[in-house]
């Protein structure tokens, strides 16, 4: 066989050896790198057929590329560029959600030390606090603030008054706002003290403002504002300026939630 001939391809059912491609890495090492077990382990997976590149079901012995291939293990996107960093941040309230401010305020990249040049996913009002993601995974951005994908997020919310019960359901079944009716919410009172109340408020929709104005809809001002979940992410132990790496079984959790799934053929360049 000459150099320019590749390897006979195998049986794409059986998970028999093959090299599509002469170069490339070998699939079981770049899934091992990415965190998703050790290379026996992605070695049964490829032959389990739980692992696709491109679309298509993998087989043992596939070479790829990280920068460019899409790889999936159980159709979930799996992260393989070795440069994409996702940080998890508890924005305090008065810090600016964004790259920078021409007046000089703080923002939320002066709170993240990183090596690599990241930008906040979303965005918090100045005067909201809570959970906010900061990356340079572009492609992971946009399917967390795309409206038709409709990750979910959370909200404590502390309220001027206590909202009676016709009014929680206005806020769950949806309210009439300037930009148009407001989707379904899950909405609970949590908390009642002083003549005022605390609620949780989930809501999937990214509109500007949109709990505050939602909560000033129904007559019951918001006090204080905090984002507690995106997703399925969660912290309650990351204090108000703390920051944290998320995890690779979080970053997995976030693609799943968007339904990051690219579809098959398609090459990322």
């Amino acid at each position: 066989m000459s150099n320019l001939e590749e390897s006979p391809v195998g049986d794409e059912s059986t998970g028999h050896e093959v090299t599509p491609h002469p170069d490339g890495d070998r699939l079981q090492k770049v899934l091992a790198r990415a965190g998703i077990g050790s290379r026996r382990v992605c070695e049964d997976y490829i032959v389990r057929r739980r692992i696709r590149v491109n679309g298509e079901v993998a087989v043992l012995g596939r070479r790829v590329h990280p920068e460019t291939d899409v790889i999936e293990f159980d159709r979930v996107r799996v992260t393989t560029r070795g440069d994409l960093v996702h940080y998890l941040l508890n924005k305090p309230r008065g810090v600016v959600t964004t790259a920078n401010d021409p007046q000089g305020r703080q923002t939320v990249l002066d709170l993240v030390t990183s090596e690599y040049r990241i930008f906040p996913v979303g965005r918090l009002d100045l005067d909201s606090e809570g959970l906010i993601v900061l990356t340079n995974d572009g492609e992971l951005a946009q399917a967390l603030t795309h409206p038709s994908l409709g990750v979910e997020k959370e909200y404590l919310a502390e309220l001027r008054g206590v909202p009676t019960r016709s009014e929680l359901r206005l806020l769950r079944e949806g309210i009439e706002l300037e930009d148009g009716l407001t989707a379904p919410a899950t909405v609970t009172l949590s908390d009642e003290h002083g003549g005022n109340a605390a609620i949780s408020i989930a809501i999937h929709e990214g509109r500007n403002r949109q709990v505050r104005r939602m909560c000033e809809a129904i007559g019951h001002p918001v006090r204080r504002l905090i984002r507690v979940r995106i997703g399925p992410i969660a912290d309650p132990d990351l204090s108000p300026g703390e920051w944290r790496e998320l995890t690779l079984s979080e970053v997995r959790s976030l693609h799943a939630a968007t339904g990051n799934r690219p579809a098959p053929g398609i090459r990322r360049h």
